[in-house]
């Protein structure tokens, strides 16, 4: 029987915050392996579609779960988009404006960053993330906004958004890698969400379906696939949501895991 495996990218297939922006040759072996074998091979990532670096894109994955699950791509053709109400994310704008507050809109293909975004811009330049499809202007009409992440200039601020964000039921956020950021999204779309979406797609029991992780937005899908495995690079609580540990992402986890867990 066919399986389906998902791949977070950020601490899981690379460790972009120490450098390692492409996988290693045992890990891109590891999944070759897989798709030899004739499974199904998917990232699974809060990163949206313009974030996702070019040898990622040709390594040869089936599909790309993107922004946390708001977009979902099988064989270059997208299958699910939830973009943002229009009122609520422009009302966010507005009060980003307010309070200086530096923002990244992602929509489906592209990531806008406006110029005031300096700060945010030069740090995912310095972690490697693309900047072909970043644009440095917003546009008029409607984009189709997929997530939402921002940067704020101290704790005080970022709570004050917070919970804006929270007096919405359908939204919510996160914290991200540094303790000024977070990132918004719509609760009705994870990365489990979507997985499930496309175990239906391609017609894979959920018990034939594998997910690597290591952050907290990857808790979800490690506790609903059939088996989640977490990195050992993880927190102690987001091991707790998977059936299985592998080893940390600079000692090749992912292609460890492959070989004791995925493949008979």
């Amino acid at each position: 029987m066919k399986k389906a495996i998902f791949f977070d990218i950020d601490g899981t297939l690379i460790n972009c915050m120490n450098n390692q922006h492409t996988m290693s040759d045992k890990v891109k072996e590891a999944i070759k392996t897989l798709r030899a074998q004739g499974h199904y091979t998917f990232i699974a990532s809060g990163r949206p579609f313009a974030f996702i670096d070019e040898n990622l894109k040709s390594f040869g994955f089936d599909g790309f779960i993107l922004a946390n699950g708001a977009h979902i791509m099988i064989n270059d053709s997208t299958i699910y988009e939830s973009p943002f109400d229009d009122n609520f994310y422009r009302r966010m704008l507005d009060e980003f404006n307010n309070r200086d507050i530096q923002y990244i809109l992602e929509s489906s293909e592209y990531s806008y960053i406006p110029e005031q975004s300096t700060e945010f811009y030069e740090f995912y330049k310095e972690i490697g993330i693309p900047t072909s499809y970043m644009k440095r202007t917003l546009p008029s009409d409607d984009i189709g906004i997929l997530k939402i992440e921002a940067l704020c200039p101290n704790g005080d601020i970022a709570k004050q958004c917070l919970d804006i964000i929270d007096s919405y039921e359908e939204y919510g956020s996160f914290k991200s890698i540094d303790p000024r950021l977070f990132e918004i999204y719509n609760r009705k779309n994870t990365k489990a969400t979507a997985i499930l979406k496309t175990l239906e797609y391609l017609n894979i029991p959920i018990e034939c379906s594998y997910a690597f992780g290591d952050g907290e937005n990857d808790i979800e899908m490690l506790s609903t696939v059939g088996c989640g495995i977490a990195m050992d690079n993880a927190t102690d609580y987001v091991k707790s949501f998977a059936k299985k540990i592998t080893d940390s992402v600079t000692e090749d986890g992912v292609a460890n895991g492959i070989m004791k867990y995925v493949i008979e």
